[in-house]
């Protein structure tokens, strides 16, 4: 199923949107071998517990889980490795300034197919404390409700 901007998804890491408040978002490409490439068309892959680091001048993606892809045996991958991101130097720099401040992150948001290629979406990310998640959650369903109601009262006016 490919969606209206033309790419392809795989995964969300759903968990980072409610533990993190996105603040600014990239697209990065990743640099993967073969078999990588072929669990990730399986939708092997788990964002549990990944983040970005910049080390050396080039950002990683670090404990990114890819599962094996099982005709590659002898060849397979190793499932959590750190892979590197493609990005151009002046974004690296701008990601490092962002991540140096107080209190700021980088995590993976989503991982898709631009045609053949997979890139991933990175953001830079403020952590949310307990109480902020439980007001995201509660003007969530404040809203969800508020469209049923709609839908409910346009349905009566149809009739």
């Amino acid at each position: 199923m490919v969606n209206n901007e033309g790419f392809k998804p795989i995964a969300v890491n759903r968990r980072a949107t409610h533990n993190y408040e996105l603040l600014e978002k990239m697209e990065a490409g990743l640099a993967l071998v073969g078999s990588e490439v072929k669990a990730i068309r399986e939708g092997r892959v788990n964002f549990l517990d990944s983040f970005i680091r910049i080390d050396g001048g080039e950002a990683y993606v670090q404990n990114l889980h890819i599962g094996s892809y099982q005709p590659a045996s002898f060849f397979a991958h190793e499932a959590t490795r750190r892979r590197k991101l493609l990005l151009h130097k002046a974004e690296i720099r701008r990601l490092l300034g962002k991540a140096l401040e107080k209190g700021l992150t980088i995590v993976p948001v989503r991982m898709y197919f631009k045609g053949s290629i997979v890139k991933m979406e990175i953001a830079v990310a403020r952590g949310r404390k307990e109480y902020d998640k439980r007001e995201v959650t509660r003007k969530k369903e404040a809203r969800r409700q508020m469209a049923e109601a709609m839908k409910i009262k346009l349905r009566r006016i149809d009739r």
